[in-house]
């Protein structure tokens, strides 16, 4: 029966001799790499089985925190089961970051899961890399990254110095951003007890309470420094959107705060942020603070800035100082978590929260000013939310289309509103870099300036369109006045009293033809003047003057222009090109009303009560700076004559002595 049945043969199956070999052979290929793949997953399974096994040894073994014996795992406590899962979310957010720094940085970044992070301490150093990255889309084209006032004064060779560390310290960048981020949210949203109110409505940091609820951080607080810290909120007129691009654009943030940021550079954008907005934005920074006086030294810090949008539509941008990654033999400030939280409102609006915490060595600070910076005023969070809110008002003024024409001096064309704000802007610029105590300007301080009490400085001013070409001399001093700063404000910006200290005006009579309202006091205005000469020959003189007051202090600043480029200008032209040497005067606060509420605060407080010191009411004194820049000659390879410096010296001791008769003689 089995003979008679027939066999199939090689070719009954259609195959030939090497097709059947080749059919062999794939089959058992196929059959090898399906057992390297088993080989590989029992691997694994073995891998997990054996990490399982002991995660289960080490929760029998677990012991109790307090008392040492076996704990079960029922016991953990709700504030233990809330700090894991905390932790465990830091965590994901480390790698989260981490991995978008990678993809600016070249190389994969370690996670926080996978190694530890390198110490603070590592002296590793390699020169910062340009990334020409636009940030975010917001349409910023200039790859430089540097401050507005840097881009137009220089940027000094320490701040261009500063440099990432190698790659191995950017996780632990990354690390102190996330933690600083969640600090300042606390920081912003706890009160009592780690903002404790004293009887004057101020607030002030409880240190130890601060160190016991964040014990990581940047550290212990070093030896000399003092600790500053501040609270302030308000109310602005702009959306949360502008506001973060303003704090993450360094050109927008050091042109809208030019009177606290003297200089700015971004050295390294670690990301841009993800989804088209600045949301996980993070970039390292340095940046120079000062107050308008050369009797207060400036504050250098270099730091980590970190944009995140959190679930309740709330914005927060944090600021962690990042000294320790950079060898300094002298700390003289540091920044601890410091920025603010940006929460939506309706209409446009936005509610910001800012929190000030730095530590600083504040000994060379002039003793007639101490009172401000102990107090708290002149670097912290009530001088950056005032500024900030007049800076808004003035931005939505330069906005609006419905300007009433009740007087004939108000600018009503759209574009000659603009055009004449954005001079104002440039000349405000341009004084603040002179007024300070900043060097990193184009400027070179004359150490024999022949007054002891005035700041001297020059430059040599060519192939700029919008400064009249020759050698510059800007002369700042600062004195007490015993009179409100409210009422030195309203004499100095009064056109009708200017005849009184101006001696470049000559006496004339000042007329204003132009007026542009940029806020709620009536003291926020940009004005144009004219001089009518009192002598018949001379010919008339425009003055274009910017005056502008919050709780923090007061700026009147003033440039002759000329009358043809005015005309340009306000037609709704190219402000850019008319060219300015801004003079004027910073009116500070003396903080004399809140010494003794403050004394032994350590610069603690928010300022509640700023809006007494600044009213008339109020019996504290000013701090008054005056600073003017003159063409001393206009030939830019001449030689600065000492005369020249004598006759500065003369014109602003000459104008300081006119305003203390001025105002004596009014108070009396």
């Amino acid at each position: 029966m089995f003979d008679m049945t027939p066999k199939n043969s090689d070719n009954d199956l259609g195959l030939t001799g090497s097709r059947e070999d080749d059919f062999e052979t794939k089959s058992g290929a196929e059959a090898q790499h399906e057992r390297h793949e088993n080989s590989i997953l029992k691997s694994d399974n073995d891998k997990l089985r054996a990490e399982n096994n002991r995660y289960k040894d080490a929760l029998n073994n677990a012991t109790c925190p307090n008392c040492g014996g076996p704990a079960a795992i029922g016991e953990m406590s709700f504030d233990e089961q809330h700090l894991r899962i905390e932790n465990a979310r830091l965590r994901e957010e480390i790698d989260r970051i981490s991995a978008i720094a990678a993809k600016y940085v070249g190389k994969p970044l370690l996670t926080h899961s996978s190694s530890s992070f390198p110490q603070l301490t590592s002296s590793h150093h390699i020169p910062s890399r340009s990334l020409d990255l636009e940030v975010g889309n917001f349409g910023n084209t200039n790859n430089s990254q540097t401050g507005f006032l840097g881009d137009m004064y220089g940027t000094s060779d320490i701040m261009r110095s500063v440099s990432i560390h190698n790659d191995a310290d950017k996780p632990m960048i990354v690390e102190l951003a996330v933690a600083a981020m969640e600090e300042l949210v606390r920081m912003a949203q706890t009160g009592d007890p780690l903002w404790v109110s004293s009887d004057s409505a101020v607030e002030i940091l409880n240190e130890e309470e601060y160190f016991r609820t964040f014990p990581r951080g940047i550290g212990p607080k070093p030896l000399g420094l003092r600790s500053e810290a501040s609270r302030e909120s308000t109310v602005v007129i702009m959306n949360h959107i502008n506001l973060v691009e303003i704090l993450m654009d360094v050109n927008q943030w050091s042109s809208v705060f030019c009177g606290i940021v003297s200089r700015a550079l971004t050295l390294e954008v670690l990301s841009t942020g993800v989804a088209g907005n600045y949301n996980g934005a993070l970039q390292v920074m340095t940046a120079e603070f000062q107050v308008p006086s050369p009797l207060v030294p400036t504050r250098e810090n270099y730091f980590v800035r970190y944009c995140k949008k959190h679930s309740d539509n709330t914005w927060a941008v944090v600021d962690v100082s990042l000294d320790s990654l950079r060898p300094s033999p002298i700390t003289r400030n540091r920044r601890r978590p410091s920025g603010c939280l940006i929460q939506e409102l309706q209409n446009g609006y936005s509610k910001v929260t800012w929190v000030e915490h730095t530590e600083v060595d504040d000994r060379s600070v002039h003793t007639m000013y101490k009172p401000l910076v102990n107090t708290g005023l002149a670097f912290g969070a009530k001088r950056w939310v005032a500024t900030l809110d007049r800076q808004c008002e003035r931005l939505a003024s330069s906005m609006a289309s419905n300007i009433p024409a009740g007087d004939l001096s108000v600018i009503t064309s759209p574009e000659g509103r603009k055009s004449m704000l954005k001079l104002a802007e440039r000349m405000v610029m341009s004084f603040c870099s002179g007024v300070g105590a900043s060097n990193a300007h184009a400027w070179t301080t004359l150490a024999t300036a022949g007054s002891d009490d005035v700041r001297v400085m020059t430059r040599k001013s060519m192939d700029d369109p919008g400064r009249p070409p020759g050698i510059v001399l800007s002369a700042a001093t600062s004195f007490w006045i015993p009179v409100a700063p409210k009422r030195v404000f309203d004499f100095l910006r009064d056109e009708n009293s200017r005849s009184e200290w101006d001696i470049l005006s000559n006496g004339g009579l000042v007329q204003e033809m132009a007026h542009i309202a940029n806020g709620r006091d009536p003291g926020n205005s940009v004005s144009l003047f004219r001089v009518n000469s009192a002598n018949s020959g001379q010919s008339n003189m425009l003055i274009l003057q910017e005056s502008c007051t919050d709780a923090s202090g007061s700026y009147v600043i003033y440039a002759p222009v000329d009358i043809m480029a005015m005309n340009v200008v306000l037609s709704g032209g190219d402000p850019d090109y008319v060219a300015l040497l801004p003079s004027g005067f910073a009116i500070l606060p003396d903080g004399s009303s809140r010494v003794n509420a403050s004394a032994g605060a350590e610069g603690g407080g928010d300022g509640n009560n700023l809006e007494v010191v600044t009213s008339t009411a109020s019996n504290c004194g000013s701090l008054l700076t005056v600073a003017f820049q003159i063409l001393v000659d206009s030939v830019p390879t001449a030689k600065l004559s000492l005369g020249s410096v004598a006759t500065v010296n003369s014109l602003i001791k000459c104008t300081v002595e006119r305003i203390k008769a001025a105002l004596a003689c009014d108070g009396a």
